[in-house]
């Protein structure tokens, strides 16, 4: 924790204005509902217009709409949880990592370690493996032959990293995270699967915060590529090939099928799903549970939720549906038609 910080000076570091008294001192941040006298909340929705009346918040950060709904010292900002993110990072620093090798861990001779990186209790650095300044590989990690994890970066306990992989910069990867396993990818011949090989790699970009227990597939022959500042949350599938662009974020069980490439800033609601060798364009917005069916080339939002029934039935209900605005604007039609004709004879 940085200690107690005046608002005039968050608001030096950060921007913002102050309304109320600058000097007054906060130590912390916390939700509106559960602050007290020593904290900064955040207000961000009318429908916490009670608890902003309640809180016990020493200063409160919202936007320019909402500034008069208080009389606390507040910060004004046109972004309010933008900005109680950066105001948490000040007062939450990452811990920065202590160097060394812990002698319970195991790094082949030929692996290249910066002098700045440490290395925890139990973890496996392979030959012709490169770890940058100040990266940190928790306890019980592997990274494999020749794969890279850049400088700053944070592998938490149990992060597995394929051979040949390579994680950018400042990436911070959750525990049970499995970067470059085989996709899946198979032949099928004679009644039987035929493996095949998969000998593509996963290129991760900078800026990059991969969840608990997601997979990342290498390529089968290309690579797969998580592009810079992308934000995968926990139990995400990225399948072989795949191509998800930079700053797109993704929510808890979400899976992308091999081969998809999904554009820069677009975003996937929980347990989303988007078909194989499909392509959404810059800044598409899928909402939870959907399943992308065919590639999307207009930037918006998409939402479907279909009850489930056996195939036939619901392929032929599923066509049925989307043209149901086109049948509503033609039975409209025939409506009014009928309404005008009625009239006509009195």
């Amino acid at each position: 924790m940085a200690g107690p910080i005046s608002l005039g000076e968050i608001a030096s570091r950060l921007g913002g204005r102050v309304v109320g008294d600058a000097g007054i001192l906060v130590e912390q941040v916390a939700s509106l509902e559960h602050a007290q006298e020593h904290h900064i909340a955040f207000y961000s929705s009318a429908r916490y217009k009670s608890q902003l009346a309640a809180t016990r918040a020493a200063a409160v950060i919202l936007g320019p709409q909402a500034e008069r709904l208080t009389a606390l010292p507040r910060i004004v900002s046109d972004n309010p949880y933008a900005y109680f993110a950066r105001v948490s990072q000040l007062f939450n620093p990452a811990p920065a990592p202590r160097p060394g090798v812990d002698s319970a861990a195991h790094v082949d001779t030929q692996a290249r370690v910066a002098p700045s990186a440490r290395i925890e209790a139990g973890a496996v650095v392979c030959p012709a493996a490169q770890i940058g300044e100040r990266a940190w590989i928790g306890a019980g990690c592997y990274v494999g032959e020749a794969a890279a994890v850049g400088a700053d970066s944070r592998l938490h306990a149990s992060v597995v990293v394929y051979a040949g992989c390579r994680i950018g910069q400042r990436a911070i990867i959750h525990s049970g995270a499995v970067i470059g396993a085989d996709g899946f990818g198979m032949a099928q011949e004679a009644g039987r699967w035929l493996k095949v090989p998969q000998i593509g790699r996963v290129l991760v970009g900078d800026d990059v915060e991969i969840g608990a227990n997601t997979t990342i597939d290498r390529g089968t022959v290309d690579d797969t590529v998580i592009e810079d500042g992308v934000k995968l949350d926990n139990q995400v599938q990225i399948g072989h090939n795949c191509r998800i662009g930079a700053h797109t974020a993704m929510a808890g069980c979400a899976g992308v099928a091999g081969s998809a490439h999904i554009g820069k800033r677009c975003t996937l609601g929980g347990a989303a799903v988007v078909l194989g060798h499909l392509s959404l364009c810059d800044d598409v917005h899928v909402s939870a549970a959907t399943v992308i069916t065919r590639s999307i080339r207009k930037p918006g939002t998409y939402t479907g939720l279909h009850p489930f029934d056996d195939n036939a039935s619901w392929a032929r209900n599923a066509a049925l549906l989307r043209h149901l605005a086109e049948l509503v604007a033609r039975v409209g039609a025939l409506e009014k038609r009928g309404k005008e004709r009625k009239k006509r004879n009195g």
